[in-house]
């Protein structure tokens, strides 16, 4: 009996351990604030993703006049903001049998199933990008304000190229189409290959991204 007493506080103490290690683990693999992956998870799982030979496409996004929203309204309406794209767009990438991180500040990632063959993959992406942007384009409701959320979107089939030069094309066109005004760009497959040094000058790359695919698009 005495031996039992004291082997039942040390158990539940390794239970209440192992509970304890089991969460820090789940909260450095998600975003606290939007609970998608982190950058570097969701770069884990995208390589892995790509690694499968299907057609993928990378999309990167951010919202257009964030730093606006933030002045105007204050940083808590911001986070809400922040927080709702990251529920739409999570919400929209499992309904596609794909995954989404943010990677920092109001700059989100995905990756998701074209479908279809490399002649019919592009109306496919376009179809799923138009469905993407109606979901993240709804206002959003905070403290009895409206905010109104714009996005742009840049988008990179997978072909014969890694994560990160398909990161850093999807960035290309994201930034294209957001001097345009916002909507989505999606980089034709010519354009697919050897990843490249500057993105419009903004980056030369993104670090942590080294898994290579050998896809045909």
């Amino acid at each position: 009996m005495t031996a039992l007493s004291v082997a039942l506080p040390l158990t539940a103490g390794w239970s209440l351990n192992s509970l304890w290690l089991r969460r820090r683990i789940k909260d450095t693999r998600h975003d606290p604030l939007t609970g998608l992956w982190t950058r570097a998870e969701f770069e884990k799982r995208a390589c892995k993703s790509l690694a499968r030979g299907k057609q993928r496409a990378v999309l990167l996004l951010d919202l257009n006049w964030f730093k606006q929203i933030n002045d105007t309204y204050g940083h808590a309406t911001g986070d809400a903001v922040l927080r709702a794209t990251g529920l739409r767009l999570g919400a929209w990438a499992d309904a596609h049998h794909g995954v989404a991180g943010r990677l920092g500040g109001d700059e989100f990632a995905a990756l998701v199933d074209v479908g279809g063959t490399s002649d019919t993959g592009t109306g496919n992406l376009n179809a799923k990008l138009l469905n993407l942007i109606g979901r993240l384009e709804q206002p959003v409701i905070f403290e009895g304000r409206v905010i109104d959320v714009h996005v742009s979107i840049g988008a990179a089939r997978s072909g014969r190229a890694d994560l990160s030069a398909l990161l850093r094309l999807a960035d290309e066109h994201m930034y294209r189409i957001k001097q345009e005004g916002g909507g989505f760009s999606i980089a034709p497959a010519r354009e697919h290959g050897p990843a490249l040094g500057t993105v419009n000058g903004r980056r030369a790359g993104r670090p942590g991204t080294h898994c290579t695919t050998e896809v045909t698009a």
